[in-house]
């Protein structure tokens, strides 16, 4: 008989989040443990590593040839600059800048003027960005990236003709957790295909059992049943569109609040 999330349905009482702990005291997150009375406890699973210069040479990618740069993450930003940093590399005033959001765009500002920048925003995610890119056919764009990304922005500019090299700037890898080996949770809750990965590069043998899985986004939800484990909660929701809102749903289930 196939076991069903409603059979896997037991009280939470404990989450760990794979990602840094919230900074702003009005965190969801926070909120959520308070609410209901939980341990929420913060954890990084996998860490960003800057690509050294010389490993970034062998790429052969002549940074001032570019007229425009697609920034997707702030760790993009700064390890883009990083590396003109070291290669003394300044970039030049018309130098165009796309950017998945305001948040990024806003993140230029450590490294340049952005008054006197053309930069170019998208709302909240890819398919906003892609959108204004559209109208710059004529671009030169340089990709900053990690060696682990999505494949929507290369795709898309491949698939519409569009000049543009990506540049491995930073690598992701698994962090260190053989601390957590004898910790429990009741769910365990995934950003990211990587997440899941170093899940299996810290503990090999791991074994599911009661623990709730919880997944943010469809590449991560395939990479949880990818690894044959079972996804008890998928985020986002039509009635609860972040992480916090799905686990709330759930744990409302859980615990039998009304």
């Amino acid at each position: 008989m196939t076991e069903t999330a409603t059979d896997r349905m037991r009280k939470v009482k404990s989450i760990l989040v794979t990602q840094e702990a919230p900074t702003d005291v009005n965190s969801p997150y926070l909120k959520l443990a308070e609410k209901y009375n939980l341990k929420i406890d913060f954890r990084p699973f996998i860490q960003i590593e800057a690509v050294p210069v010389k490993e970034f040479r062998k790429q052969k990618i002549e940074i001032l040839q570019f007229t425009a740069i697609i920034f997707t993450s702030r760790h993009a930003v700064d390890h883009f600059f990083q590396i003109c940093q070291e290669l003394k590399i300044e970039m030049p005033p018309e130098m165009k800048y796309f950017c998945i959001s305001d948040q990024t765009s806003n993140y230029l500002q450590k490294y340049i003027v952005i008054r006197k920048r053309k930069i170019f925003s998208g709302l909240k995610d890819t398919k906003d960005l892609l959108e204004i890119i559209k109208k710059h056919k004529n671009e030169k764009f340089l990709f900053p990236c990690s060696d682990i990304r999505k494949n929507d922005i290369p795709d898309f500019l491949t698939e519409n003709g569009f000049d543009f090299t990506e540049a491995i700037m930073y690598h992701t890898v698994a962090s260190n957790l053989s601390d957590l080996k004898n910790v429990y949770y009741d769910i365990l809750a995934f950003f990211s295909p990587s997440g899941i990965n170093s899940l299996y590069i810290n503990f090999p043998d791991f074994i599911q059992n009661n623990t709730r899985i919880a997944a943010f986004g469809p590449t991560t939800a395939k990479a949880v049943k990818d690894a044959s484990l079972f996804l008890d909660i998928e985020a986002p929701l039509p009635n609860a569109p972040s992480m916090t809102g799905a686990l709330e749903v759930y744990i409302k289930a859980a615990n039998g609040i009304k």
